[in-house]
């Protein structure tokens, strides 16, 4: 009897060992619902996310009245206090241990969305009565708290791609929803958020700041609602590796470990401070370039709707050419466009039409990345035995933090520097300067972007295809993994 209970226990095991081979084979296929809720997390993150990056900058320079230079200070030191923050977020995530049937990211995600809705409202109201000094204080402490809940709603959103799926196709599917989402959040931002600041403020821009950004949050954490029911973490995770609880050293590890993850992060320092730039400085460019702030909106339905329809062809883009071409000739493409509009006169048309080829030939590439990042993850289990997906997504939005705390630095800096006056007529070199931060600054980007991408990242679809084969079958360049 007892030799027989040990047979069924064996059979059971080699039963439940099969069927998680079966799912982490890297050609199976999840279902297509799981896909497309995981693009809602970020649909709901730019409804957050995107408020800050475009119209934090306008509302505090011309709702609050704080200086631009003091503005770009802001930005500049609570994102590279956020970057800091991002490996304290990533290694709570990871050291996670007691995981129920709901997953190790997806209720992380949630909850910490909830907390950034309400953190988000608050950094687009002022208390009345504050002298400047203490909005500026109020400004900073805000942002910077706003930060940090970002981080532990984004490491393991971004995290959760690479449990959901190990397949290629499937990554570049949740990559196309995840940037559709992003892209689809900046276009509600870029159409509606202005038109409703000032439909509800009625002459007091604070007033119309709050309740839009309360508008945005609520819908922003729905969103994520739908991704967290939607979505499932599919592969399973052989994590016997993981016993030490991680520090700093382990996140330096994890950088500079990963080439491909190297690569990931020098290139986002460029791609990322490009369209954040691009957005912050839109409302400028239309007000006192263009001459009139009603052609924001216009401007990014035309430029933002463009891009959504460039992203859906990520899948098939990366399918015919792989990922790494279809990003350095989206590169190349962008960095024409926008150098081309620096260069020629102040015309509408023109303008549209090559923002719109820049902003596209951006959007493709930056939704690609996702699934590349998932790559760098399976690679840094690969090459260590180990897997740290808080980590590695971590180090990765580091980057991010950093090159929206550039944006931030240009963008308001170059206000400083070329006279800018809030709610004035601007000088010609105010005007050039906030079209240089438009266009040209982008397209510079995109130059260095394409070379660190040509040259440095050598994790290619052929041979990712060959990691996760190993991965599926339990394999590390060093032996199997978990010995």
């Amino acid at each position: 009897m007892e030799n027989a209970d040990s047979a069924d226990t064996v059979n059971k095991d080699i039963v439940e060992q099969n069927k998680d081979m079966l799912m982490n084979d890297s050609s199976k296929h999840i279902p297509m619902y799981q896909k497309i809720a995981y693009g809602f997390g970020d649909f709901g993150n730019g409804f957050m996310f995107d408020l800050g990056q475009s119209y934090l900058t306008k509302f505090w320079v011309d709702g609050v009245g704080i200086s631009a230079g003091a503005v770009g200070g802001i930005f500049a030191f609570t994102k590279i206090f956020d970057a800091f923050m991002d490996p304290i977020a990533g290694s709570v995530v990871d050291n996670r241990k007691n995981i129920g049937k709901r997953g190790k990211f997806r209720p992380f995600m949630m909850v910490s969305a909830i907390i950034l809705g309400i953190l988000t409202v608050l950094t687009f109201m002022m208390p009345s009565g504050l002298s400047m000094t203490q909005k500026i204080i109020y400004a900073y402490a805000a942002y910077m708290i706003w930060g940090l809940v970002y981080s532990f709603t984004n490491d393991p959103y971004g995290s959760l791609a690479s449990v959901m799926s190990r397949n290629t196709e499937d990554r570049s599917f949740m990559a196309t929803t995840r940037q559709v989402g992003s892209v689809g959040a900046q276009f509600v931002a870029g159409v509606a958020f202005i038109p409703l600041t000032v439909m509800i403020g009625k002459g007091n821009q604070q007033r119309g700041y709050f309740w839009a950004a309360l508008i945005f949050a609520i819908i922003g954490v729905a969103m994520f609602a739908i991704c967290y029911l939607g979505t499932k973490e599919n592969v399973h995770v052989n994590r016997s590796g993981n016993t030490e609880k991680e520090g700093f050293k382990d996140y330096f590890k994890v950088i500079f470990k990963n080439g491909p993850l190297g690569a990931l992060i020098l290139m986002t320092l460029f791609t990322i401070s490009a369209m954040n730039t691009n957005n912050q400085m839109m409302v400028f460019y239309a007000e006192y370039d263009l001459g009139n702030i009603g052609l924001q909106p216009i401007i990014n339905a035309i430029m933002m709707g463009c891009s959504i329809v460039g992203v859906f062809m990520i899948p098939t883009l990366t399918k015919h050419f792989g990922q790494k071409k279809t990003v350095m000739f989206s590169f190349a493409i962008g960095a024409i466009a926008n150098i081309l509009n620096f260069i020629l006169p102040d015309n509408i048309v023109t303008f549209i039409i090559l923002v719109t080829i820049g902003y596209t030939a951006l959007a493709i590439p930056n939704g690609i990345t996702w699934a590349m990042v998932s790559n760098a993850i399976d690679y840094g289990e690969w090459s260590t035995g180990v897997r740290k997906e808080g980590l590695t997504y971590a180090a990765f939005n580091f980057s991010r933090k950093i090159a929206q705390s550039i944006a931030a630095i240009v963008s308001s800096g170059i206000l400083a520097l070329t006279g800018y006056v809030a709610n004035a007529h601007q000088t010609a070199g105010a005007m050039q300067g906030i079209k240089a931060a438009m266009t040209l600054y982008p397209g510079v980007c995109l130059i260095f972007a394409a070379i660190i991408i040509g040259f440095l990242y050598k994790l290619d679809d052929q041979r990712f295809g060959e990691i996760a084969n190993d991965l599926d079958h339990g394999r590390w360049k060093g032996g199997k993994i978990g010995e």
